[in-house]
């Protein structure tokens, strides 16, 4: 008998929608070298943007991530819930990267020592005075170059910090199994989201290429407006139903 046919892989639609915008940029960047005559990557082609909603921690389990970790890793859940710092980015962040009295963070590499992959990506975060000082923990206690230390006081790879974070998160009850680093962000952005701030300034604090990368992604995160439109068409309905009011000396509207 001959070999069985393969079946055909089924790839998850992130997985194929990633490759399709890597592939795009490839052929971008050949087209600007003129080695193709144009992109065939083009939104024709490209498969449907995957539609799935992110994991929001609770503030609880932010905390309860937070106190799992060894103190020299507990800047990582500080840097991701409240200022959406990415675990490269964390890794890499230095003390001189953070201006304590001011209370700003201007990221400026990733790990390890690597430029940023946009400008968008170096927008200064303002944070509070209270996560400035928690912030400087680690280099007041150790002396180090950067905020996140391991446990022999040196600067540490994203690879330890997603191994601390897994042991970590495997405590805290509620939490998915994949729940990612990267999914502080999403409790940052919800924070933000709450407190009624607008695309433009949610979009500058997670230093989003685009709105349409914030919208596409919290969204569905903004207050349901029915009822300020449904106010806001009644108004007009009532202003028809009211008869205009004469003035009574002038006789005029």
């Amino acid at each position: 008998m001959g070999r069985a046919a393969r079946r055909p892989r089924c790839y998850a639609p992130s997985y194929v929608y990633a490759l399709h915008r890597r592939l795009s940029q490839l052929f971008a960047d050949a087209q600007h070298d003129g080695l193709v005559a144009k992109n065939p990557c083009s939104r024709r082609t490209s498969p449907a943007a995957p539609k799935q909603r992110p994991y929001v921690a609770t503030t609880e389990q932010v905390w309860a991530l937070h106190d799992a970790l060894p103190p020299y890793f507990r800047a990582v859940v500080l840097l991701g819930a409240f200022a959406g710092l990415r675990v490269a980015e964390i890794a890499a962040l230095r003390v001189e990267d953070v201006d304590f009295m001011r209370g700003v963070i201007t990221p400026a590499i990733q790990y390890p020592g690597q430029e940023l992959k946009t400008e968008m990506s170096k927008t200064p975060i303002p944070i509070p005075q209270d996560l400035a000082v928690m912030l400087n923990a680690n280099p007041v206690t150790w002396g180090s170059g950067t905020i996140v230390v391991g446990a022999f006081e040196r600067p540490v790879a994203p690879y330890t910090i997603e191994t601390a974070f897994k042991t970590a998160r495997a405590t805290v009850a509620g939490l998915p199994e994949g729940f990612r680093i990267h999914d502080l962000r999403h409790y940052f952005a919800s924070l933000l989201i709450a407190a009624g701030l607008d695309i433009k300034t949610v979009q500058a604090r997670l230093r989003h290429a685009s709105a349409k990368t914030t919208l596409d992604t919290y969204g569905h995160m903004w207050p349901d407006r029915d009822e300020s439109s449904r106010a806001a068409v009644t108004a007009a309905l009532d202003a028809r139903k009211s008869p205009p009011q004469r003035d009574a000396e002038t006789g005029s509207i």
